[in-house]
């Protein structure tokens, strides 16, 4: 079996297309898989990949719901996973967050998704695969997986550190897409945005230079970090981010700011976070 890097870029992809036990998972919107996707991608659409049920939207579908997901699409545990979206990293790294949840860990992610495929003039295809449906078992690790009741007592704990990863108007309270605005107390802001290279095909920005701002702002490799967002989609390119990285501990708050702000027994706080001298740039 090929060993595969973590990050992967679409000439490598493009030089081993038809190796046996690829299996390319395209999470890109229904329209831009039906007009162009990677020869040989499975579509899963975004919504797959959450539960949809409010207020916390973004939650993990039920074991039932995943075992049916990743039969459709043909997982089996000697498959190796290349995760790719249109949209910078966000529903690719989710994919690969829920493949650590259900213990898959064979994966890369295709630096760049679609955009950086198409910009390099790599073929595409626009007839969907179906693969056949394998039988899989759904075990879910809770490992990966943050829950308030885990981190709720412990936000004073200077071992803990959470990324917040909405944009700096959802943080600070002025944008609210919940019943409450603002942030958990504590949580370090850093939006997933800032991550992505949007003018180099929506490749991930240097990751050094993106490792010296994370340790600047708090989020480093020796804490444990738990990310979010409003649904754990856009946080799922922090968590991916922090895999690439090599951080050892690393939680998804899969409930978010769609469960956080919608409940009346969570604090919150309003307005930017001060940062000690220690975390100023």
């Amino acid at each position: 079996m090929k060993d595969w890097p973590l990050v992967i870029e679409a000439t490598q992809l493009a030089d081993s297309l038809h190796e046996p036990n690829l299996l390319i998972l395209d999470t890109s919107s229904a329209d831009n898989y039906a007009k162009h996707h990677v020869p040989g991608a499975v579509h899963i659409a975004p919504a797959e990949l959450q539960c949809g049920i409010k207020p916390a939207v973004g939650k993990l579908p039920s074991v039932e719901q995943l075992q049916a997901l990743f039969s459709r699409v043909g997982l089996t545990p000697d498959k190796h996973v290349i995760a790719y979206d249109d949209e910078g990293g966000g529903w690719a790294g989710r994919l690969i967050w829920t493949l650590d949840v259900i213990g898959h860990r064979n994966y890369s992610y295709l630096n760049g998704g679609l955009q950086a495929w198409l910009n390099g003039g790599h073929p595409s295809e626009e007839v969907a695969n179906l693969p056949p449906p394998s039988e899989v078992e759904i075990i879910l690790d809770s490992a990966p997986i943050a829950e308030i009741e885990d981190f709720i007592s412990l936000l004073d704990n200077g071992q803990l550190a959470i990324w917040d990863a909405r944009s700096p108007e959802e943080y600070r309270g002025e944008k609210v897409l919940a019943q409450r605005g603002g942030h958990i107390p504590g949580a370090i802001n850093l939006d997933w945005l800032e991550l992505i290279d949007r003018d180099n095909h929506m490749r991930l920005k240097d990751l050094k230079a993106v490792q010296a701002k994370l340790d600047i702002l708090g989020l480093s490799a020796d804490k444990t970090i738990i990310t979010h967002c409003q649904t754990h989609h856009r946080s799922g390119l922090s968590y991916l981010v922090m895999k690439i990285l090599g951080y050892p501990h690393i939680k998804g708050y899969h409930g978010s700011w769609g469960e956080w702000g919608n409940r009346d027994d969570t604090p919150i706080e309003i307005g930017d976070r001060p940062q000690t001298s220690a975390q100023q740039p």
